[in-house]
């Protein structure tokens, strides 16, 4: 861990603000993730349940884990286990991440493997006991340290040698390597709990594109409104895996180099480390909190339509009515059949207007991508139900 006490006095002051800048990005989207799934009823489904479970990992980052990190940079004097705890809840965030990411690989693999039976195996309440389980697990995982592998012994034994007065006092230097045991982060927490998820996340979504375009052949030119439609559905499936796929390998690529140090420290002790790797590394890590929305935001159609309403509704508190925005889209789009993804966020958002308007839906959300795949649903017989004139 980097000591920011030791690197001087304007190193110390630029290590400090950059994490801070990082943990209000990570705050301020990750609350604007949390908030799109809350007012946004297509959202809500498997996927973003667990994607909020990596949200809540990012806010804590934000909230916590970086405040924890810059106090621990400082390298001060705190009884050992206090210091434990401050270092092994950056472990349990980590690993919530890396829990949080493999639950939507495999969400997606059984999406595109078993479409037909997704909606009865991924269903909200299922979505929630596997969130969870891995947060417990990540809690386990995390507070091994506090169990006995840690540097308690190597700390005494340190302190026979010196004797000094934070010794009689059991007290630590406050250092990330001072207190978690080198053995824990490379073999068991890198290797075992962050590499191996990552390399099956890896065969996860290299099987999830080769089924998708594999499915996407078989489907004709002549199909049909039924085939037209999974073709629809395949695409959108395909799009959104590329996006989460996008997000792991940021994952990776933020976290990497900060447990390839620390397998330097372990493995090459005697090799020279200049300062500003550590430095970088701790940093590119906790910025991997405040980019995922971002992602979201460029990648997935859903979120950044509620993105883009949310953002409305703040500088304009009083915009027109809903369904005027919806007929002007119909009018461009309905020409032609809709793909399904843009009929349910037409549909939810045309209810949504209903319900605040009084007024009983006469459709059901729910069932439009059902009579999208069976042929029985098109755009112009959506857009057909809605108003024509502008609202007054």
């Amino acid at each position: 861990m980097l000591n920011v006490s030791s690197n001087g006095g304007s190193s110390g002051i630029a290590y400090i603000t950059l994490e801070v800048l990082l943990a209000l990005l990570a705050i301020g989207g990750n609350i604007l993730v949390c908030w799109a799934v809350a007012v946004t009823r297509s959202l809500r489904n498997p996927t973003n349940y667990f994607l909020l479970s990596l949200a809540a990992a990012d806010i804590a980052v934000g909230f916590l884990a970086i405040p924890f990190a810059i106090i621990i940079s400082i390298g001060f004097y705190h009884p050992f286990y206090g210091c434990l705890f401050l270092a092994c809840f950056v472990l349990i965030l980590t690993q919530s991440s890396i829990f949080s990411l493999l639950a939507v690989a495999v969400d997606r693999y059984i999406a595109i493997k078993l479409p037909l039976r997704y909606g009865a195996l991924m269903t909200g309440h299922r979505a929630r006991v596997v969130i969870a389980s891995c947060w417990l697990a990540s809690f386990i995982i995390g507070l091994i340290p506090l169990l006995g592998w840690n540097k308690k012994q190597w700390f005494e034994k340190e302190c026979q040698k010196n004797n000094t007065a934070h010794c009689l006092e059991s007290k630590v230097r406050c250092l990330f390597e001072f207190v978690i045991s080198s053995e824990y982060l490379v073999y068991f927490n890198f290797f075992g709990c962050i590499l191996l998820p990552l390399l099956i996340m890896l065969v996860i979504y290299t099987n999830i594109f080769l089924a998708a375009r594999s499915q996407l052949r078989h489907i004709g030119p002549t199909a049909g409104p039924k085939g037209e439609c999974r073709r629809s559905i395949l695409i959108r499936e395909l799009q959104a895996a590329k996006s989460l796929a996008i997000i792991v390998g940021l994952f990776g690529v933020c976290w990497l180099p900060l447990h390839i140090l620390n397998c330097i420290h372990l493995f090459c002790n005697d090799l020279f480390r200049p300062p500003w790797t550590m430095f970088a590394a701790i940093l590119l890590s906790h910025a991997n909190s405040a980019v995922n929305p971002v992602i979201y935001a460029y990648r997935l159609s859903g979120f950044r339509t509620a993105f883009r309403r949310i953002f409305q509704r703040c500088l304009h508190p009083n915009p027109a009515h809903p369904l005027w925005a919806i007929n002007s889209q119909c009018k461009t789009e309905a020409k032609s059949k809709l793909r399904c993804n843009t009929v349910t966020t037409l549909a939810d958002t045309w209810q949504a207007s209903l319900s605040a308007a009084g007024a009983r839906p006469a459709g059901s959300v729910e069932n439009v991508e059902m009579a999208c795949v069976n042929g029985r649903f098109t755009g112009a017989d959506f857009c057909s139900q809605l108003p024509s004139g502008e609202p007054t």
